[in-house]
């Protein structure tokens, strides 16, 4: 991802936008609307799942 930020457009707790980056390092924010922190953080990639006779089935 070459380093670059996910910034959210919204607080999952109140829904406020008036987020900053919180001070415990990447991923974090805090919402000065509801006063929470939170992080944000990849897991990784979902495989992709079709059901059967779906457009992607394998014959």
């Amino acid at each position: 991802m070459g380093g670059a930020r996910a910034v959210p457009f919204h607080c999952p707790y109140c829904a406020d936008e008036d987020l900053r980056p919180h001070e415990s390092g990447h991923g974090a924010w805090e919402c000065a609307a509801c006063n929470r922190a939170f992080q944000l953080k990849f897991l990784g990639l979902l495989a992709r799942r079709t059901a059967p006779g779906g457009p992607h089935e394998q014959p």
